[in-house]
């Protein structure tokens, strides 16, 4: 491993020899679940935000994408200049910021005013998902880091595929104002539990920062940074699209249910990847990318048809909902926190690329382009991670040396 921002506090030994810290590794995984709700819960609610904030619904869903932007641009600057603060009391700021945002979002009736505390939101969004890992890491013993980070990051999933779709829920029985100062609720008592449970941890020493951009120059982090991107931007492309890909297949009337199964196999993929990630990283990464190289292709030829379309879902959900974790246990391996710190910004840039892209092969070649886009960004990543035997994707993981 390379010499993270900040050391590593020491837990008792019998603690870390043992068993997981459920309590701290929960509240961590609920950080992500509100990270995640703040930021997509608009796509839930937007006609009805559209109307109380007297704007399109163009405009409304630009919430999310400065949301997305502000995280992708201020992961490093900001964990470049928060490297000294204590770790708890960065996330406690964050958690803060949060709720904040929704409390806003919920109350205020001014367009100008609730994109300024969604971008805030966006940047607490960055320290969430720069520490999450390096938290989870620092918690558990070295044999079993990986299944407290796909513990800590079972929130993402959940999120997705239960937090958005009961936000749409609340939005249309209580009002989507009300629904937003429940998330800020919620963000207030994680603050509580966060300070409750999860140990301080000490920032770095000004003279031990060292420049996140020399990362790159770490053996497996580029690997490692081309598998995120090309990833996520596959997977966004299809899934901000799925809608619109469905209903020019004659699948419409399946929406809800194929994005049920798809959270649904998300989620298994999160306990499998938990189980097995700390000796199986690679072939799990492997078998990642294949599943997802199979559903796109299924879905190139067969996506008019039933049974094939929920079986390219099953394997699409399976493939992506071990990827967090997969790619931020690869990269904390090759580039300790500085490397976390990159993939926030390659994570996010590329989420934020994923409609871009998918809205020009709309626009040039249609619907049916999708997985063929899919298939072309796809190959490359499996090629990369097969490739990268020796630094990023690794047969033995650091920690699992003797």
């Amino acid at each position: 491993m390379t010499t993270t921002l900040h050391p590593d506090p020491q837990p008792p030994q019998a603690s870390r020899a043992e068993r997981l810290p459920l309590s701290p590794l929960l509240a961590l995984a609920t950080a992500a679940f509100i990270a995640i709700l703040t930021e997509a819960l608009p796509a839930g609610v937007l006609p009805e935000m559209a109307a109380g904030l007297s704007v399109s619904e163009a405009a409304a869903g630009q919430t999310l994408t400065v949301y997305a932007v502000a995280t992708g641009v201020s992961a490093i600057p900001v964990m470049a200049a928060t490297a000294a603060w204590p770790r708890r009391r960065l996330l406690l700021a964050a958690g803060l910021v949060f709720a904040a945002a929704n409390l806003v979002t919920a109350v205020s009736a001014s367009y100008a005013l609730t994109m300024g505390f969604r971008l805030a939101a966006g940047v607490a969004a960055a320290v969430v998902w720069a520490e999450l890992v390096a938290y989870a890491r620092r918690l558990a013993p070295p044999h079993l880091q990986g299944r407290a980070i796909a513990l800590t990051m079972a929130g993402v999933p959940l999120a997705l595929s239960l937090g958005i779709p009961l936000g749409t829920f609340l939005g249309e029985w209580i009002g989507w104002r009300a629904t937003f100062g429940l998330v800020a609720a919620v963000s207030a008592l994680l603050m509580i539990w966060i300070r409750a449970s999860v140990p301080e941890s000490p920032g770095s020493r000004p003279g031990a920062r060292e420049p996140i951009l020399a990362a790159l120059r770490l053996p497996g982090v580029v690997p490692v940074l081309f598998t995120v991107a090309a990833y996520v931007l596959a997977h966004n492309i299809l899934y901000t699209y799925i809608a619109t890909f469905l209903a020019a297949n004659g699948m419409d009337a399946h929406r809800e249910s194929v994005l049920m199964v798809f959270g649904l196999a998300s989620v298994a993929s999160i306990v499998v990847t938990g189980a097995m990630v700390d000796r199986r990283l690679r072939r799990l990464t492997i078998a990642s990318s294949v599943l997802f190289l199979v559903a796109a292709a299924i879905l190139t030829a067969l996506a008019h048809e039933p049974v094939p379309l929920f079986l390219a879902v099953v394997l699409w959900g399976l493939g992506w909902g071990g990827v967090p974790t997969l790619l931020q246990t690869a990269v904390n391996d090759a580039g300790g926190d500085r490397g976390q710190a990159l993939l926030v910004t390659t994570w996010n840039t590329s989420m934020a690329a994923g409609g871009a892209v998918g809205g020009v092969l709309l626009s040039l070649l249609g619907p049916a382009s999708f997985p063929w886009g899919v298939l072309a960004l796809m190959v490359p990543v499996a090629v990369v991670v097969i490739a990268a035997k020796r630094h990023g994707f690794p047969v033995r993981r650091p920690e699992t040396e003797a």
